[in-house]
């Protein structure tokens, strides 16, 4: 399992780059893809395949802190890979996060990385998250792009579940007419999926990562068009089913059986939009011979954007009503009168029933009401002597609660004076957000997370766990733990242990473990099975979900875990 983290090295920084601007000049259609496939050809910058010479130097690690341009200041590492690394980021000129994309200024993918990044930048296009500097300066190649805090990565949208079809329907149609707008501009994304597609709170969709992440990784096609239009089929095949279309799991997503192939979504799961359905399959199957149900197939996003506008409009689901309390007001108290001089039409055209009238009438008034007044006392008695019966039966539970000594759950809150990070392997999370687990004056950002990991969700194959240890301020009878995580999904593996210091320097296996509890909510509840006397507590996490990226926290997508609220009762 690999874990994303900072490096400890920092390297001199000083402005004097040449920043993007609109004099760079806007690349052709030709020329743009030309760009994204010179920096993926073999990794190489060269077109007979070689690579150029490189220093002999090693190429230095940024650290978190370390500013760019005297402006960009680094946060966290939330992607390292092939010769790059991605950042979260903070503008300290306008105040705001951004994405930094980093890489030697000697790698073989530097100059595609900056053609493609201001070829991206140009295009202007709002359904894209913009480009907003693309530099060289220090022997480094940097990349600024938009971090957009209030946007919800795809890949945590389909961990809830499938989409309704008016929601899935947006996302096809958004996606492919903002991919047939650039292919348009000749730029291709040719690393499209749920990570690099965003959903705002007003329910746009936005794409990051235009040319430029094919840039960064040395991927190229021949069909451009057609890679990213199957790609498009590919989230909306994940929108309908929450399945990858191929047989290997990706993006949090289970992917298809094997030896199946690729099926329909409708065979896949009940209930699926028979048109979106075919659609899905339209985008991604490309032989007329694999499915006899297909339409002609899409190749281009542009094709695929016109199979979308031919559909019949797919509306959104009818907001449901509850009657309020004392159901709807009657005709009457909004002052409407029937018509004058004739009787009400429709449905209060019939009157009412003539009330009872006469001794008779009085007479069976009463014994209807002698009779409901009999019955309602005779139930409320066999209820109470239920719920008195019940009681008593539940009694004896609590006593077998009890601890060794005797005592019993006070249900009283037990104060944390302190609290430490426990990481025995020598590899703290996030050591300075420790009170923030039991403090409440601290921003959301400030939360105490773990890193991002690769592989999951135990984390035991790696580190063994992440945790902390709390102080109760001496010895405090303790029954149950009640903790609010960051982060829902499959799953979360909480353990409480019964520590002998804060200081974290015993082993797990010289502690006493308590109680162990699985949630894939956000929260989770764990109660002893007898109350225990303990000071030092150790809170203890072996599993955590998948998420994608926390624009909040500036947590990269992967498996992680924080903690927002931990709260003892005695």
């Amino acid at each position: 399992m690999a874990e994303r983290s900072t490096a400890a090295v920092d390297v001199a920084g000083n402005s004097g780059g040449k920043p993007l601007t609109a004099k760079a000049g806007k690349a052709t259609a030709d020329g743009a893809e030309a760009a994204i496939k010179a920096g993926t050809h073999k990794d190489s910058g060269r077109a007979d395949g070689k690579k150029p010479a490189r220093d002999a130097r090693t190429t230095p690690e940024l650290h978190s802190g370390h500013k760019l341009a005297r402006r960009y200041r680094l946060e966290e590492c939330v992607t390292r890979l092939e010769g790059f690394s991605s950042w979260r980021a903070v503008d300290e000129k306008l105040r705001r996060a951004v994405g930094v994309h980093l890489l030697p200024a000697d790698h073989p993918r530097a100059r595609p990385v900056l053609a493609a990044a201001r070829s991206a930048a140009l295009l202007g296009d709002p359904r894209f998250v913009q480009v907003l500097d693309a530099v060289e300066e220090n022997d480094l190649v940097y990349v600024v792009h938009e971090w957009l805090p209030d946007a919800t990565e795809l890949t945590n949208v389909l961990a809830s579940g499938p989409m309704e079809p008016h929601d899935a329907y947006q996302l096809v149609s958004q996606v492919s007419q903002a991919m047939a707008a650039a292919h348009r501009e000749g730029l291709a994304h040719l690393r499209l999926h749920p990570g690099s597609v965003l959903r705002t709170g007003t329910g746009q969709y936005r794409i990051r990562g235009l040319a430029v992440m094919a840039a960064l990784r040395g991927i190229t096609s021949d069909r451009p068009q057609q890679t990213d239009t199957e790609a498009i089929g590919a989230l909306l095949y994940a929108a309908l089913t929450q399945r990858w279309p191929y047989e290997d799991s990706a993006h949090g997503l289970p992917g298809l059986p094997k030896g199946v192939g690729l099926i329909a979504p409708d065979q896949v799961r009940a209930g699926v939009h028979r048109g979106l359905s075919e659609l899905a399959m339209r985008a991604l199957v490309h032989d007329d011979s694999a499915s006899s149900r297909q339409e002609k197939p899409c190749t281009t996003p542009e094709e695929l954007s016109k199979a979308v506008a031919a559909m019949p409009r797919i509306r959104p689901p009818e907001p449901s009503f509850t009657t309020p309390p004392g159901g709807y007001p009657r005709p009457h108290a909004y002052g409407q009168q029937p018509p004058h001089g004739g009787a009400a039409t429709g449905a209060m055209a019939v009157p009412p029933p003539p009330p009872l009238q006469g001794r008779t009438g009085r007479a069976l008034k009463w014994s209807v009401a002698a009779l409901l007044i009999a019955a309602l006392g005779l139930a409320s008695w066999q209820l109470a002597d239920t719920l008195l019966k019940d009681g008593q039966e539940d009694r004896p539970q609590i006593s077998e609660s009890t601890g060794d000594d005797g005592s019993k759950p006070t249900g009283e809150p037990v104060k944390i004076i302190d609290a430490q990070e426990y990481a025995p392997d020598g590899n703290p999370q996030s050591p300075d957000r420790v009170r923030n687990t039991f403090a409440t004056d601290y921003a959301p950002k400030d939360v105490w997370r773990s890193r991002t990991f690769n592989d999951g969700p135990s984390l035991t194959h790696y580190k063994g766990g992440v945790g902390i240890i709390y102080d109760l301020g001496g010895k405090q009878q303790l029954s149950s733990a009640d903790i609010k995580l960051l982060y829902g999904g499959d799953h979360t593996e909480v353990s409480l242990y019964s520590a002998k210091s804060l200081a974290g320097t015993e082993s797990l296996k010289s502690m006493k473990k308590l109680t162990t509890k699985q949630t894939t909510t956000d929260s989770i509840s764990l109660s002893l099975k007898k109350p225990v006397e303990a000071q030092y507590v150790l809170l203890w996490i072996t599993a955590a979900p998948y998420s994608g990226a926390d624009e909040q926290t500036y947590a990269g997508a992967g498996y992680k875990q924080g903690i927002n609220n931990v709260k003892f009762t005695g």
